[in-house]
């Protein structure tokens, strides 16, 4: 027969408070700090009780592109689109799904995503003309697509003025790009010295022209200079690290033919971040 002290423990257990249902704010500040597992758990039992509110399918299908489960975020943001059919962010979410599935898979499933995607990116914008990052994967998807699939630099270059409307520093860096993977470089250095007269002390805007002298070979001395500059000031959280602005002058000393500045650039760059891959690989080549 059960002693006493069992009793009291079984009936202790029985009377221990339930945990808490998560909150929204819960999941948020989950999702923010980038504890995705703890963040996905939330949102489930969330979207479990509202299975009809949208934003917790958005957040479900964001994390499940961040674990590289295509299928589920589809589903997720299908569903998020379909609660919601006017919210631009989770069209341009969805889209970015759809571009990702079509990266992989047989050649039919790749047609079928790639024109879901720019479906879904061209409605994002419908939506909302000033989501710029629908605008910007609208970029990528014209430049990568074929014609028949609604491709093409045309509308590519299109999206980027469109984006320089609004964004002025970041239409010109995605404008710059297009005319660099074109080698257009004087054009891009145009946009580039627009960018600098109005912002001096720009560190992309010096990264930019630096990089535009590495890639052509033109303007090095200017180039350096706009270099050494970056390394004077302090990059945005976006903006490529001191290490890359190191690899770039290996870029340029290379372009001199002078190994042992490039093989030393190099080195700098992976003294400040080990894991540099392009900086292997240069210094490697040498």
């Amino acid at each position: 027969m059960p002693s006493r002290s069992t009793f009291t423990l079984l009936l202790s257990l029985f009377t221990l408070p339930l945990a808490a249902a998560p909150t929204y704010e819960d999941a948020l500040a989950l999702y923010k700090a980038k504890k995705y597992p703890e963040a996905r758990v939330a949102y489930q039992q969330l979207s479990e009780a509202d299975p009809d509110n949208a934003k917790y399918r958005y957040f479900l299908g964001t994390i499940a592109l961040r674990r590289n489960d295509q299928e589920d975020a589809i589903n997720q943001l299908e569903k998020a689109t379909a609660l919601a059919p006017t919210n631009s962010d989770y069209f341009a979410e969805l889209g970015g799904a759809y571009g990702k599935a079509a990266s992989k898979g047989s050649v039919f499933s790749q047609m079928g995503f790639a024109k879901k995607c720019r479906a879904a990116l061209e409605r994002a914008v419908e939506l909302n003309p000033d989501n710029l990052g629908a605008r910007n994967g609208l970029i990528a998807f014209y430049r990568q697509a074929p014609g028949f699939l609604g491709g093409g630099l045309p509308k590519a270059y299109a999206q980027a003025e469109e984006i320089k409307k609004r964004d002025f520093t970041m239409g010109t860096l995605v404008l710059g790009q297009l005319y660099t993977s074109e080698h257009r470089y004087d054009e891009a250095r145009t946009l580039f010295d627009a960018l600098l007269a109005a912002h001096p002390d720009s560190y992309i805007a010096h990264y930019s022209l630096g990089r535009t002298a590495a890639e052509s070979g033109q303007h090095l001395d200017a180039g350096e200079k706009h270099l050494r500059r970056c390394l004077e000031l302090t990059p945005a959280k976006d903006e490529p690290s001191h290490a890359a602005v190191h690899w770039r002058l290996g870029n340029l000393a290379e372009k001199r033919a002078g190994k042992p500045a490039a093989r030393a650039a190099y080195e700098t760059a992976l003294q400040l971040d080990p894991n540099f891959q392009q900086a292997k690989t240069s210094l490697d080549r040498l």
